[in-house]
């Protein structure tokens, strides 16, 4: 199975990135996690994207804040498929980080996910995996099923207190 690359613009990132982490590792889909930043260490982060695939990646997680330019400045690199995870960070909330990620120019596409949205990013890269790997994808459906039962027994709880 292809790798994963997770990267972060700063380790502040981590706490979020942590939940990519997490469901990769839920998943048992390798990964590396690197700190590299689009603005501070520009030829670092674009050698390892330039060398991502033949170093055995399938896709590459982009976490940044702020002016959040890591997941394009790492597309501009490759053609792996790029998930942005805009970071809640400064004044705005994180609103800027989402529109430097999504707006992309023709050519150079980005997934963005939600503000924070790191296990929609692990989930997403896990869904592309999955076209090609039966196992993970009855994995994920599975876990969709599991999910969908929590919800139900949530909504029995609150029909059983609510509607008498």
């Amino acid at each position: 199975m292809k790798k994963v690359a997770i990267i972060m613009g700063s380790d502040s990132d981590l706490p979020i990135v942590q939940k990519a982490i997490d469901t990769l590792e839920s998943f048992s889909v390798p990964y590396e996690v690197h700190v590299y930043s689009a603005h501070r260490t520009p030829q670092e982060s674009a050698e390892f994207t330039r060398n991502a695939r033949a170093n055995g990646f399938g896709a590459i997680i982009a976490a940044a804040g702020m002016a959040a330019h890591l997941a394009g400045a790492i597309a501009a690199n490759t053609t792996l498929p790029v998930v942005g995870i805009p970071i809640e960070s400064g004044k705005l909330g994180g609103v800027d980080a989402l529109l430097s990620t999504v707006q992309m120019p023709s050519g150079i596409p980005v997934a963005t996910v939600a503000i924070n949205g790191a296990v929609n990013a692990a989930l997403l890269v896990l869904q592309m995996f999955a076209i090609e790997d039966k196992d993970l994808q009855k994995a994920l459906d599975d876990k969709r099923e599991k999910d969908k039962r929590a919800v139900l027994e949530k909504n029995l709880a609150v029909e059983n207190k609510f509607n008498k």
